[in-house]
């Protein structure tokens, strides 16, 4: 009888706490022979990651969360041979190019230099 008692008080205390913030409440994961994987995590604070990929070769997955400021964040990427991109209207943008740059720009495309010229045959001889 004392240890039916002891086993309710505890099941009893454990429904009663509340989740902590770092509580998992989702795990899934999946890892094949050909090295494909996905996995998707949830926590209690709203923090979730998911990406799924080959071991690697490439990665494609997202996670999102809220700022310490109330922010909800949400980041999409991709990783490949290329690189880390992420997306996310959180991150910063540069600023336009300015059009006196541009137009700069195009006329060293159209006026190459002499050595620019030997470059260009150069390359064009070992293709």
């Amino acid at each position: 009888m004392y240890k039916l008692l002891l086993v309710v008080a505890l099941f009893g205390c454990a429904l009663a706490a509340p989740l902590n913030d770092d509580t998992i409440t989702k795990f899934l994961a999946n890892q094949d022979t050909d090295g494909t994987y996905a996995y998707d995590v949830q926590q209690a604070s709203g923090l979730q990651f998911q990406e799924e990929g080959q071991s690697g070769h490439y990665a494609r997955g997202s996670y999102s969360y809220i700022s310490p400021e109330g922010v909800p964040v949400q980041v999409i990427y991709t990783a490949d041979e290329n690189g880390f991109h992420p997306q996310s209207d959180l991150l910063p943008t540069p600023p336009p190019i300015p059009e006196a740059i541009l137009r700069s720009i195009q006329f060293i495309q159209e006026h190459p230099t002499p050595e620019e010229l030997a470059d260009r045959q150069v390359r064009a001889q070992q293709i």
